[in-house]
């Protein structure tokens, strides 16, 4: 098996993505939304961790100056507790504290504990409740923030850094 790779996500990559994102939510994303967010929304940045050319896991998020919203974290089933959704994270804070983002915030299920968990590890704190904010069971959703982001990396370009 060859070493997991992660990477900013392509136009190419969209296919899978947007199959996982099928697999992983109940109200999922639309195809085009994800084309969308790769050609027009500039504010958009998307990782994805493959291994053998297979897409593993993707995490998404909106970076406006100081701030971030993390938009989606979905990991392939088959791939889930492999410490792939912490390691994809962890790459998506790095690349956002080196594009200047202070803080980054989400939401998440009430009822998702193991994603809870993996959020408090890496620095996450709960700042709020969002109401029956998911659609498709009007659970309630957990917002948190991080404010400990990593450290900038002084050779961090992204024109270089960025697999297009």
């Amino acid at each position: 098996m060859t070493e997991l790779m992660i990477r900013r996500m392509t136009l190419a990559d969209v296919p899978q993505v947007h199959q996982l994102e099928m697999d992983t939510f109940s109200t999922p994303w639309s195809y085009q939304s994800f084309v969308d967010e790769m050609q027009t929304n500039k504010s958009a940045r998307y990782m994805i961790a493959e291994r053998d050319g297979q897409i593993l896991a993707f995490a998404g998020a909106w970076l406006i100056f100081e701030e971030g919203h993390i938009t989606n974290i979905a990991v392939s089933k088959e791939a889930r507790g492999q410490g792939i959704g912490t390691a994809i994270t962890k790459k998506l804070m790095q690349y956002a504290a080196n594009l200047g983002v202070q803080y980054l915030t989400l939401e998440v299920r009430k009822s998702n504990l193991v994603a809870q968990k993996m959020y408090r590890a890496l620095g996450f704190i709960q700042l709020g409740v969002r109401k029956r904010y998911y659609e498709d069971n009007n659970e309630d959703a957990l917002l948190l923030v991080c404010q400990h982001m990593p450290e900038v990396e002084e050779d961090f370009s992204e024109d270089t850094d960025v697999d297009r």
